[in-house]
């Protein structure tokens, strides 16, 4: 069974990745009130139920990981991983919403200032979260190093994403009689896995030698 502080950390996990959800949900729904082009979104009730929703599946999660890792160790970890993926996207997109929702600017030239700062936030979130718990690094001695390399992993990352999604979308083109939003759904989904699975195997095997 994981250990009281994992399964603690876990359900935090889940607990901070869902406030992030409702600072998007919320902000989203301001700006859409504000616009009066559609209605109020009739989920906004359920909206707060993500505060218990998400903990459980995370820890759900976890409880799934750790038993599938008896078998194979490594997905233990991994699993862990993705929640802090999920965790850090949610960060990333709630910090954006909120600058453009607070200044009321969504474009121009601000808007790359703003993802700059919802990216690096997002990125030092990731650092702590997975130094911490999902590779358990001890010690912050080298802790520049290691948040230089976690950058430039991440960098490559996203390289990585851009760069697939376009091979897929732009290159290869829609298959199997898919419309061309759909196949740049899964294009980026595709793309989502590849950049996940460096990132993965970069911080473990370069960051924190895991």
């Amino acid at each position: 069974m994981p250990s009281r502080k994992t399964i603690l950390t876990s359900l935090a996990c889940g607990e901070v990745a869902s406030w992030f959800f409702l600072i998007i949900f919320y902000t989203l729904e301001f700006q859409t009130k504000a616009a009066a082009s559609f209605p109020v979104l009739p989920v906004e009730k359920l909206a707060w139920s993500v505060l218990i929703v998400f903990p459980l599946l995370f820890l759900f999660g976890l409880f799934v990981a750790y038993f599938l890792g008896k078998f194979l160790k490594v997905f233990y970890q991994l699993v862990k991983f993705v929640e802090v993926g999920v965790l850090n996207t949610l960060v990333d997109l709630g910090i954006l919403s909120l600058l453009m929702a607070v200044t009321g600017i969504a474009g121009g030239i601000w808007y790359p200032v703003f993802k700059a700062i919802s990216f690096l936030t997002a990125t030092t979130n990731s650092y702590f979260w997975n130094k911490i718990w999902t590779f358990q690094k001890e010690g912050f001695e080298e802790a520049g190093k290691e948040f230089s390399e976690f950058l430039i992993v991440s960098g490559v990352g996203l390289g990585i994403n851009v760069g697939s999604a376009s091979v897929v979308v732009n290159w290869i083109g829609p298959q199997f009689g898919l419309s061309s939003d759909v196949w740049g759904v899964i294009g980026g989904i595709i793309a989502a896995l590849c950049g996940m699975t460096w990132n993965f195997l970069g911080y473990k095997f370069l960051v924190f030698n895991k």
